[in-house]
């Protein structure tokens, strides 16, 4: 495959007043899969060897949400904006039906998306994330994964601390550094500050009914890691439980970034779930 994430051409397609950043890998036909990205990520920061391995089958679309790395606009401090902008974006590349895949924030995007009538969506994938209502500890465990002072904070974030998962992290780390040229810029506070009032509103503002959580009729595949200290493993339980027609899949020994430790796995349950 010659267009890959490490390679593709960042382009631009706009929306009202806002001009999206996107980059767009595999084949020209089929359901698109449009991936959310998480807490400050940008295009740059999706594992490589994810997106390439999905992208082998269908259109894969990454993209910068509004006032995100190279997309202009401000960001929102609440998940029903960011939603909109990326129902905005969706519709602006006249994508049609697609598929999303949202980690953790995203994961927040993916499941108001779902529930909306402006984007028809056919099934998602929420990954290391959690319902409305849900339990996060975000400002602590950034805290204390800056606090540590490793070569990259995804390290302590994103994996546990033993040597297997800190092997594979370290890997992870590798593979998204690879692209050289026209990288996103790194997030600021700009990015930071309303994104992590978004997540813990999010999570603030109880759905004691799970209304959301049964409004979403699609397909869904939940994926978790075990020991994510972000939002705990408890959250993908509850969306499984009370989604109408969910799987649930628990990985081994991982934390917030399970789906960049286990990337054959995932890439395989993401395959079989989009084709079944």
């Amino acid at each position: 495959m010659t267009n890959t994430l490490e390679t593709a051409v960042t382009q631009y397609v706009k929306a009202g007043d806002i001009d999206f950043a996107y980059r767009r890998m595999g084949k020209s036909e089929g359901t698109p899969l449009v991936l959310l990205q998480h807490f400050t990520g940008t295009m740059d920061a999706w594992d490589p060897s994810v997106v390439n391995a999905l992208a082998v089958e269908r259109p894969v679309i990454v993209f910068n949400n509004a006032g995100v790395g190279s997309s202009s606009g401000s960001v929102p401090d609440n998940v029903q904006k960011m939603s909109t902008d990326a129902e905005d974006f969706i519709l602006a590349l006249n994508l049609g039906e697609v598929d999303l895949l949202g980690f953790s924030l995203g994961g927040f995007i993916a499941q108001v998306i779902a529930t909306q009538d402006r984007v028809k969506v056919r099934k998602l994938i929420v990954a290391g994330s959690a319902p409305k209502g849900g339990e996060e500890h975000l400002l602590q465990v950034v805290g204390e994964a800056f606090a540590k002072k490793t070569r990259d904070v995804r390290l302590p974030l994103f994996f546990t601390l033993s040597e297997a998962s800190q092997q594979a992290g370290a890997a992870f780390v590798d593979r998204t550094l690879k692209r050289m040229e026209s990288r996103d810029p790194d997030s600021g506070q700009n990015v930071s500050n309303p994104q992590a009032a978004a997540i813990m509103g999010w999570c603030a503002e109880q759905d004691a009914n799970y209304e959301l959580l049964q409004a979403i009729k699609q397909p869904a595949l939940i994926v978790h890691g075990s020991d994510d200290t972000m939002f705990p493993s408890i959250n993908a339980y509850e969306m499984f439980k009370h989604m109408s027609n969910a799987t649930l899949i628990i990985y081994p020994d991982s934390g917030h970034g399970a789906i960049f430790q286990h990337v054959d796995a995932f890439v395989a349950h993401v395959r079989i779930f989009l084709t079944a």
